[in-house]
């Protein structure tokens, strides 16, 4: 989350979740934070910037975290994050945020830790936070039918969790979750950060790139949004496109929900 960095791609948003085979599905935005655990043995499947190369190609070691990476996971993305447009609106002021914007990472990085899969280099310097949303996740946006009330309560948990105090903790999830797509099955990039001394390197790009890889070779589509100009148009270059207007936070920025679809093998990049 460098001003504008493409590592710090934001996706610093409560979002839809899956829960582990035979479990039922959560969600961040309605569900507290989650125990920390291994992420589930399966394959992979969000965003500031100034950390991507875009025409980095690099052989960079990628392998899934678990828990005993979860610190470092949150020191990673606290400090990716401090400066991104979202966060500075979800915790204004900078003695404030330093102070608290690890929890909700924390939060964050334990909830995808047990409902989903969180990619990291293996210098520890980078790591993309990732879920798998199904087709029938009708997603848990305000007015939403069957059971969703029920869940509604999620957010309200977070903030208790991260600062009873900030509303925006709160208000982030709600407003995120009714904008997320549903009805096709999607990999949704929640968070992605490379610590700022690392950045510019390309190990955003190679960690998105595994992924978006796998998922035209398995047909699957993939989601983000966007919280920069700068990061909305790198995601272009990799095939995202627009999904909606943009989110405009209350007296705060913008995010830009974006969607790509499965390319044929061999033109990910």
């Amino acid at each position: 989350m460098a001003p504008e960095s493409p590592d710090a791609v934001r996706i610093l948003t409560p979002h839809g979740t899956v829960a582990p085979a035979g479990g039922s599905r959560t969600s961040p935005r309605c569900a507290g934070p989650a125990p920390s655990s291994a992420a589930p043995d399966r394959l992979n499947p969000r965003t500031d910037t100034d950390g991507w190369d875009e025409g980095a190609d690099m052989g960079v070691a990628i392998r899934t975290a678990g828990a005993e990476d979860r610190e470092l996971i949150v020191r990673l993305l606290d400090e990716a994050f401090q400066d991104d447009p979202v966060s500075s609106w979800v915790f204004p002021g900078e003695e404030y945020r330093r102070a608290t914007h690890h929890r909700l990472m924390a939060a964050f990085t334990d909830i995808v830790l047990a409902e989903g899969r969180i990619d990291l280099t293996e210098d520890g310097s980078a790591c993309a936070l990732w879920l798998s949303v199904p087709a029938d996740d009708a997603g848990h946006g305000d007015g939403q039918p069957d059971g969703a009330a029920a869940e509604d309560d999620g957010p309200a948990r977070v903030r208790l969790a991260v600062d009873p105090d900030n509303d925006r903790v709160e208000l982030i999830g709600r407003l995120t979750a009714g904008i997320h797509p549903s009805g096709r099955a999607h990999e949704y990039l929640w968070m992605i950060g490379v610590a700022p001394e690392r950045q510019g390197e390309g190990l955003g790009t190679a960690l998105i790139g595994s992924v978006l890889e796998r998922c035209d070779r398995e047909g699957l589509a993939a989601y983000l949004e966007a919280s920069s100009e700068r990061s909305r148009l790198l995601y272009r270059r990799l095939g995202f496109e627009a999904a909606g207007e943009p989110l405009t936070l209350p007296d705060g920025p913008r995010m830009w929900p974006m969607w790509r679809d499965p390319r044929p093998e061999g033109t990910a990049r």
